[in-house]
């Protein structure tokens, strides 16, 4: 069993709390008013102990051994161009200092799960919130919940990628300000086989980029040699038609031919999102 004090005391702080009523209350508030600076906090990084350490350093090791022959070469390239440290959980300050520098964005932590709206505030503005707790060593296979290594390790490296950018912002952006409950389920399956658990073929090749992918050894490999996974070709409204189920590997998953077709397929469904009404889902 994990030790319930050693992982919530990075979070046990007034400061968490005052941050995470903020964001419980976004969603009574119209977009234009939420100030997505309230929901943010400290990474206290001296409470981080020596396993919560060797859990990253043991979680960047084993994925390393197949990433750079699974993962997408803009993944990749992110990656490298963070320069994420290996042996021990990261500083997000120092993230953000080369984040910032190659497209703007920055990552937040945050005291916990933020509801939907006070999610897409922050994407709106170039904006990453991620949790700071990490999953405890005798949970490192799997954890229902996201950590720092999920957002960090799985998200960021594609937020320095200038395409996949702008996508997550206007992705953001229309969430944000959509009140059709049509739509609102539409972009969730989007994030869901895109941002979490998209693939992409560079080279011939199919490859991962999703962070649900990307920090999860088990399902990155089903995703690409299962004989029992649907990989179709990306097509949006085929892609916001599918529903998805969160408690097994996922059976569908989309192929994008590029980042671009993904921004660019986006940036035409945000203006249809904001500017039409549409049926109430089956």
């Amino acid at each position: 069993m994990r030790s319930d004090i050693n992982y919530n005391r990075i979070i046990d702080d007034d400061e968490f709390a005052l941050a995470q009523a903020a964001a419980d209350a976004a969603p009574s508030m119209p977009a234009a008013l939420i100030d997505p600076n309230q929901f943010y906090v400290r990474q206290l990084y001296d409470r981080y102990s020596t396993e919560n350490h060797e859990v990253w350093a043991t979680l960047v090791r084993k994925r390393m051994e197949t990433l750079h022959d699974q993962a997408s070469d803009v993944f990749i390239a992110g990656l490298e161009a963070l320069q994420l440290t290996k042996d021990c959980v990261p500083e997000v300050v120092k993230v953000n200092e080369r984040l910032n520098s190659l497209t703007g964005w920055q990552s937040k932590p945050v005291p916990g799960f933020l509801p939907a709206k006070a999610f897409f505030a922050c994407l709106a503005n170039r904006q990453f919130p991620l949790t700071v707790t990490i999953r405890p060593l005798d949970r490192l296979n799997y954890l229902p919940e996201p950590d720092i290594f999920h957002d960090v390790f799985g998200h960021v490296p594609l937020h320095a990628n200038p395409v996949f950018a702008d996508f997550l912002q206007t992705y953001g952006k229309a969430a944000l300000l959509c009140e059709d409950p049509y739509h609102i389920e539409r972009l969730a399956r989007l994030f869901w086989f895109t941002v979490e658990f998209g693939l992409i073929r560079e080279g011939g090749r199919v490859k991962l980029y999703g962070s649900g992918l990307i920090s999860s050894i088990g399902e990155s490999n089903h995703a690409l040699m299962s004989e029992d996974v649907d990989r179709r070709a990306f097509d949006l409204d085929r892609v916001c038609s599918t529903p998805f189920q969160i408690d097994h590997y996922q059976p569908i998953l989309y192929v994008l031919e590029s980042f671009e077709q993904l921004r660019d397929a986006m940036n035409e469904y945000a203006s249809e999102v904001l500017g039409t009404a549409a049926p109430v889902l089956a």
